[in-house]
């Protein structure tokens, strides 16, 4: 009897899927065999990319003659400690009974990787091969899954996209990372007062290092500039100067901004001209402000919010986000949307129906029943919560509104960070918080002071996401003194604004000055570098090229948190373990000099950001993998044509 064979990427998973498809058959030594269904699994990576020494005995010593090192014909090999799996797999590709292979590897560009590699090492490609793309491992949705599983053919650009990005990994890391060790390497040890050292390059992994070190540089160099602000007393009310066409300041070089004076002398002396003279009320503006929830969660944001909360590294947070998928509690993980597809969306009521039943948690439940008893709409199309042309993979990550049984089985903290994901996502359905806001604007004389207060009136998705209920909720407008502004908005009194009228005059009682000086930009934390790296496209200065690019980041979703973690590994930066905050060492800085002023293009997010948005288009199909390659070769034999010359 003919059998299906069922591949995932570790055994746990496998469980689920031989669950799920009824076969309880005879668990062997790395598979299981029931009367239809074989089932095995991959321990992560079975296979991987030979080392230059592999190819030639020669590679093995770090010579610029053998430089740059670019195969034509890639060798792999199996890793050694999974040995035993990877021959176990093979067996079963091989076997006459079987006659179709289905793919569960994780459903994503790595995943894919995994089972190719293996499949290209092994050389079995004559049978029907199916590809099972699944968002959560619920039942329903491994069973959907294997029901509309495609053939693999239809995964050949995502798997183009997966050997690319592993080739041009492995290129930029061994060539450049030699070379710029021959050419700088003592150099760099003597100042940090080593005996020998290689310097580390990356694709993804230095130009981060580039980030790292130019914001301390910028907090190490920056000088604070004092400035001085003009608070306006009328009756009751403070308000704050600022500059206008009329204005005598208007354009004057005394003016550090338009809300600051660069000496004391000189704003006191304008405080002088004002004195005596009349202050009219010469505008009232009363709107209503409404702010919807913000947008679901992907990786790179549950990341940061898990930093900021729980003080935990991202690869911390990826590893919890993993076991409550497995858990079945959330969707997939490795996902960089935002949002719901149209399909999940029109049957979305299930999860809210199974958190509702399920999940004994008493504060969520507090905001079902609210949900319940106000009747807040669960139809979220025509929302900015969908939208199929934000997904690539997978849609943002949500409760699946399953796997409780599995709850009890979690730390601590991976429930915390489970609760996190399920308030954010039940806020959705909420209404936006709603405000009301009035801002005044007094003359006196040419010159021009404003303030304005602003209350929450209906608190909507702020019931469950914000611990502080309906209060005066202040925004401080943001200007390029963050910090700076006067906070009008608390301590002027709602209804005595409400109160005054266009065109009266209010009485004067003084004015002041208020000492303001700019601030430094913050450090990252482990969190807020990840989110960085996901919007790497957005520090690019050219417009026309951030626009090409718009989207891509640096590293994926997958692998940033790895990035982090090695860069920290090998003393590139330190992260403090209370607070997350990221620091170059020096070590990573002498490295950073280094490579600045041999190859400072590696160092730009430009540069990175377009080789990931080149690898997405080998994905969709938009240029061919073989275009990309020449590209990257070109790349690697101009750089070492000039490093080499200019050495």
């Amino acid at each position: 009897m003919e059998k299906k064979l069922l591949i995932t990427e570790k055994p746990s998973v496998a469980m689920e899927f031989a669950k799920v498809l009824g076969a309880n058959g005879k668990r062997n030594n790395g598979y299981i065999e029931s009367e239809k269904w074989v089932i095995t699994w991959c321990v992560g990576h079975l296979v991987t990319m030979s080392y230059p020494e592999v190819y030639d005995e020669k590679l093995k010593y770090w010579r610029l003659d053998t430089l740059p090192f670019i195969p034509k014909e890639w060798k792999y090999e199996v890793i050694s400690n999974v040995q035993k799996q990877y021959e176990i797999i093979k067996s079963l590709l091989q076997r006459e009974d079987i006659d179709s292979i289905y793919v569960a590897t994780d459903s994503g560009r790595e995943g894919e990787y995994i089972f190719r590699l293996v499949e290209n090492q092994i050389g079995i490609k004559k049978k029907n091969r199916k590809r099972v793309w699944i968002d959560s491992q619920t039942e329903e949705e491994i069973k959907r899954g294997i029901e509309e599983a495609k053939d693999l053919s239809e995964y050949d650009s995502l798997s183009d996209s997966a050997y690319l990005r592993a080739k041009e990994d492995y290129l930029i890391g061994i060539n450049f990372s030699r070379l710029l060790t021959l050419i700088y390497g003592r150099r760099v040890a003597s100042q940090i007062n080593e005996e020998r050292i290689s310097i580390s390059v990356g694709r993804v992994m230095t130009c981060v290092l580039g980030m790292v070190v130019e914001r301390e540089r910028e907090i190490r160099n920056f000088v604070k500039t004092p400035f001085y602000k003009i608070i306006g007393n009328f009756g009751d009310l403070k308000a704050e100067w600022k500059v206008n066409e009329k204005s005598k300041m208007w354009e004057s070089t005394k003016l550090y901004n338009e809300t600051g004076f660069r000496k004391l002398e000189d704003a006191k002396e304008f405080i002088l001209s004002l004195q005596g003279k009349k202050a009219i009320i010469t505008d009232i503006k009363k709107t209503k402000q409404k702010e919807n929830a913000p947008l679901l969660f992907n990786l790179a944001e549950i990341q940061n919010e898990c930093t900021k909360r729980f003080k935990i590294k991202p690869d911390e947070t990826l590893e919890i986000i993993q076991n409550l998928y497995e858990n079945k509690l959330v969707t997939y993980p490795r996902t960089d949307a935002r949002v719901l597809s149209t399909a999940v969306a029109k049957v979305i009521t299930k999860n809210l129906n199974g958190i509702a039943k399920g999940y004994q948690d008493e504060e969520v439940q507090k905001y079902i029943k609210k949900m319940s008893e106000e009747k807040y709409k669960t139809n979220l199309i025509g929302t900015k919560y969908v939208n199929d042309s934000k997904i690539t993979d997978h849609y943002a990550i949500i409760p699946t509104g399953q796997g409780y049984e599995n709850i009890n089985k979690l730390t601590e903290l991976q429930k915390q960070v489970y609760k996190v994901i399920v308030k954010r996502f039940l806020a959705i359905f909420y209404p936006p918080a709603e405000y009301e806001k009035v801002s005044i604007t007094i003359q006196v004389e040419n010159e021009q002071f404003s303030c304005s207060t602003k209350i929450c009136k209906n608190e909507g998705y702020l019931y469950v996401l914000s611990t502080t209920k309906a209060q005066n909720v202040d925004k401080q407008s943001k200007n390029d003194e963050k910090n700076e502004t006067i906070d009008s908005e608390k301590s002027n009194n709602m209804e005595l604004l409400k109160s005054l009228k266009k065109n009266e005059e209010i009485e004067v009682k003084n004015y002041e000055t208020k000492d303001a000086e700019t601030s430094p930009p913050t450090r990252y934390n482990s969190g807020s570098i990840i989110l960085a790296m996901e919007n790497a496209g957005k520090l690019i200065e050219d417009e026309e090229l951030r626009e090409q690019i718009k989207g891509a980041g640096i590293g994926t979703s997958a692998t940033r948190a790895e990035i982090i973690k090695k860069l920290e590994k090998i003393q590139y930066i330190s992260i403090n373990t209370k607070t997350q905050i990221i620091t170059p060492t020096q070590k990573g800085e002498v490295i950073y000099d280094a490579i600045k002023i041999s190859m400072p293009d590696i160092l730009n997010p430009k540069l990175t950001a377009s080789w990931e948005k080149g690898l997405e288009m080998v994905a969709k199909k938009e240029i061919k993998a073989e275009e990309f390659m020449q590209k990257l070769e070109k790349y690697i034999y101009t750089k070492f044509d000039r490093l080499v010359i200019k050495r």
